[in-house]
């Protein structure tokens, strides 16, 4: 009696061990490929590169802002049409196709324009901006700062993020690794990050840089904002990078020049959740952005030598 016990519970253990490997091996094969990730498009260099024309990157249309997912099956990025408030638009990776993309619409009618979504870490919770309407004086009262949770198979109902954090006018969330929220207060015209306590994020801290749209690589170790360029009066917007000293304060602004910046503006820059890649908006012929991506050894290549081994 003994011995079959023992042979019903190892065949047991098995079949248990089986599943778990076959669910687990199901889940790998659903990730994205070389062949499928970034909605099938060809990684850039050192070269800018449009991203997915007529697909995301439309001309005519104001694009910016993009987050993927931690497994790079989603994508979100804010986009407006002209005389339009912003909207938050998504594509999911199905099988080996990428969906139409398509308007979120987080908040349900409840906020006029929705932007900035952010995909945090863990890929459970979206962080983004909303407001009742973007025209002066009211945006700097109504844009706040909000989130959803992940469901099962779509996203909870919209929460106003309950912090300092939404102490005046703040966009443009993104989080660390670590948890710390950063975002832009354009009442202070400063980036701030919140540490996250006990789930919640009850102070905020200034973080010592220039410029707007600030945004936390996935390394932790460098930020990337843009600028008005103050040594060329015609460029109004390039792109910057922080690097962070090994006193855990930033470097001064370095600026990721023509690699990226042009002689037009280069804004809302974010880094892919595997470090690999920046995106950003550039200003179009027709006064519009649309988005361009490129390689991280942009950036990499400007690291200051002695934070290189520090970094490492």
């Amino acid at each position: 009696m003994k011995r079959t016990y023992f042979i019903l519970t190892l065949v047991l253990a098995f079949f248990l061990n089986a599943c778990t490997t076959k669910k687990q091996d199901s889940k790998n094969n659903e990730l994205p490929t070389i062949e499928t990730a970034y909605l099938g498009q060809k990684p850039p260099g050192l070269v800018p590169e449009l991203f997915a024309p007529g697909i995301v990157s439309i001309n005519g249309r104001h694009e910016g802002a993009v987050s993927f997912s931690p497994n790079l099956d989603e994508v979100y990025f804010s986009a407006s049409e002209k005389d339009e408030d912003p909207n938050i638009y998504f594509s999911k990776l199905e099988g080996k196709k990428w969906t139409t993309p398509k308007k979120a619409n987080f908040t349900k009618g409840k906020k006029l324009g929705e932007m900035h979504p952010f995909v945090n870490p863990k890929g459970d919770r979206i962080y983004f901006a909303a407001h009742d309407g973007f025209t002066l004086p009211h945006q700097k009262e109504s844009v706040k700062i909000w989130y959803v949770n992940r469901l099962e198979n779509s996203w909870s109902e919209a929460i106003q993020l309950d912090s300092p954090v939404n102490d005046g006018f703040g966009f443009y969330p993104n989080q660390a690794k670590n948890g710390d929220l950063y975002y832009f207060n354009i009442s202070k015209r400063k980036t701030y990050y919140a540490p996250i306590k006990n789930g919640k994020f009850s102070e905020v801290h200034e973080v010592a840089i220039e410029g707007v749209h600030a945004f936390i690589s996935p390394t932790q170790d460098y930020i990337v904002a843009n600028a008005r360029n103050r040594d060329d009066v015609q460029r109004k917007s390039d792109i910057y990078a922080y690097f962070k000293e090994k006193d855990g304060t930033w470097s001064k602004a370095i600026n990721l020049g023509n690699a990226v910046n042009s002689n037009v503006s280069e804004v809302a820059p974010t880094i892919t959740p595997d470090g690999k890649y920046l995106f950003f908006g550039r200003d179009e012929e027709d006064g519009r952005k649309n988005i361009y991506w490129v390689s991280t050894e942009v950036i990499h290549k400007l690291r200051p030598n002695d934070l290189n081994a520090f970094n490492n």
